[in-house]
């Protein structure tokens, strides 16, 4: 009896694929065999077709539900409800990437993505598209397959890293695509939903982007700054993790291998991140400052990024002028010894500061300042020396020695003093001249008094010579009086050893 109930009861079969609309339930029937015509064996392959493609993008739940459309058609062949589905499937077929470093080899594939990108540019700058989350993540998928890649061992010659005034810029191969790769970038980042897209454009996507700084095309570091200051403005829960992962390449690249070819661009975006923090500055703003934008300056290939630099640094004085004197002893820390180009460079970024200095921090550091300006005056590379003398003519520069200048007079006037006498070269000369007479006009007095101690220095300093010449002159004289080494040796006759063999 309870076998009869049971077999009257209909039997529980596996739930089929959402998008295998082909699988027919037969369940006993022997003779049910699926659809047996040419329409639907073609309909059956399709479907499955997209499937495969899908799958390798997407979980299978977030396409469910999707038509699936031919990526080949254009969006003004769809209707309007098909345009959303011929997107992310256009996203799809862009996923895979191909080789351009051949021309000639797959031309025709190259060409047809190609087509598709531009498609999808248009198609999103007309803002039809929705970024709907299938969207997100199919845009997101096809940016990383064909921008997140290892970029070749470089091969330039020297120890600095980036490019230099001697070395021509490298272009990439692949330009053409990986340029609509990120313009559809931009543009998504600028239109989509910061709350939607937070999933996908994640700290792993965005340390990822950060690595493709070290591009060695110009063009690629160009659209990768603009698209992180973008997501930096959008996403504002990744600041944070932002900024430190900056910090870390910046120490990556000054600690260990000062090589990188995208310190001014990431210096570039931060300067206007920087023109944003609010007041007080928190402390981990001022840590960046001390421990990334100051030993930036210790590189020889500071020149590629220095202009970026200097306007960074001057954001943060002119947010909190109390960090002029911590800056000022930054500089003079690293301060070139040998390297002329450097100098010139750091005394640049000095005038900048100096401008921007009030009365009180700059009493801090007026001190060892001048002592590094004194031996920049006196340099032999006559450009150095004339950089420095230019100081002078800065107003708010020569304000600010005026108002100290019982302290700094005493420090200069020495290495003018020096130039007067033995400079060889005569533009040095004349603005030494220049400013000597600035300094009659300021304090006569204090000018006579300096000349009276410089006078005074140089008559001990004669003194102090002829005693060292004195006392050499008796050395000399007490060695010739001791008897020679080879008398001495003569005198003393060999003792004969007693011990027989």
């Amino acid at each position: 009896m309870l076998k009869q109930i049971l077999s009257k009861i209909p039997r529980k079969f596996p739930k089929s694929d959402p998008l295998d609309s082909t699988r027919i339930d037969c369940g006993n029937d022997s003779t049910c065999s699926g659809p047996s015509t040419n329409g639907g064996s073609s309909f059956s392959s399709r479907l499955n077709v997209v499937k495969r493609v899908s799958s390798a993008v997407f979980p299978a739940s977030m396409m469910a539900g999707m038509e699936a459309v031919d990526p080949h058609l254009s969006f003004k062949d769809v209707s309007n409800l098909q345009k959303q589905n011929l997107f992310v499937s256009k996203l799809n077929l862009c996923c895979e990437v191909s080789d351009c470093s051949d021309p000639d080899k797959n031309a025709v594939q190259q060409d047809l993505k190609h087509q598709v990108l531009i498609d999808l540019v248009d198609f999103v700058s007309s803002g039809s598209a929705k970024f709907t989350e299938p969207a997100i993540a199919a845009i997101c998928k096809m940016c990383a397959n064909n921008l997140f890649r290892v970029f070749p061992p470089k091969y330039r010659t020297g120890n600095t890293g980036g490019e230099t005034e001697d070395e021509e810029p490298m272009f990439d191969p692949a330009w053409s695509h990986l340029q609509s790769v990120y313009d559809l970038l931009l543009r998504f980042v600028s239109s989509v939903d910061a709350k939607a897209a937070k999933k996908y454009v994640d700290h792993a996507f965005i340390l990822r982007l950060l690595e493709l700084f070290d591009s060695v095309d110009p063009r690629e570091r160009d659209c990768l700054k603009t698209i992180l200051h973008r997501i930096y403005g959008k996403f504002m829960v990744h600041r944070p993790f932002i900024r430190k992962a900056v910090s870390n390449i910046i120490y990556h690249f000054v600690f260990e291998t000062e090589r990188h070819n995208g310190i001014a661009e990431l210096l570039e975006i931060f300067g206007s991140v920087i023109s944003g923090f609010a007041l007080p500055l928190k402390e981990e703003h001022k840590i960046f400052l001390w421990r990334a934008l100051i030993p930036l300056h210790k590189p020889k290939s500071v020149g590629i990024y220095h202009q970026q630099l200097t306007y960074c640094v001057v954001q943060f004085i002119d947010k909190d002028p109390r960090l002029t004197s911590p800056v000022i002893k930054g500089l003079l820390r690293y301060w070139p010894v040998t390297n002329s180009q450097k100098e010139l460079m750091f005394i640049s970024e000095l005038e900048e500061i100096l401008e921007m200095t009030g009365m009180d921090e700059f009493q801090k550091i007026m001190v060892p300042l001048f002592r590094r300006i004194r031996c920049c005056l006196i340099s032999s590379h006559y450009q150095v020396a004339e950089r420095a003398h230019l100081l002078w003519n800065n107003e708010r520069v020569l304000n600010l020695i005026a108002h100290n200048r019982h302290v700094i007079v005493p420090l200069v006037f020495s290495a003018l003093e020096q130039n007067t006498r033995n400079h060889w070269n005569q533009s040095v000369l004349i603005q030494t001249q220049h400013i000597r007479k600035m300094f009659c006009e300021m304090d006569e007095e204090l000018v006579l008094a300096c000349q009276r101690k410089l006078e005074e220095q140089d008559s001990l300093s004669t003194v102090e010579a002829e005693k060292r010449r004195l006392t050499w002159e008796r050395l000399e004289n007490a060695a010739d009086l001791q008897p020679r080494a080879g008398n001495i040796l003569a005198s003393v006759k060999p003792v004969s050893c007693s011990v027989t063999c």
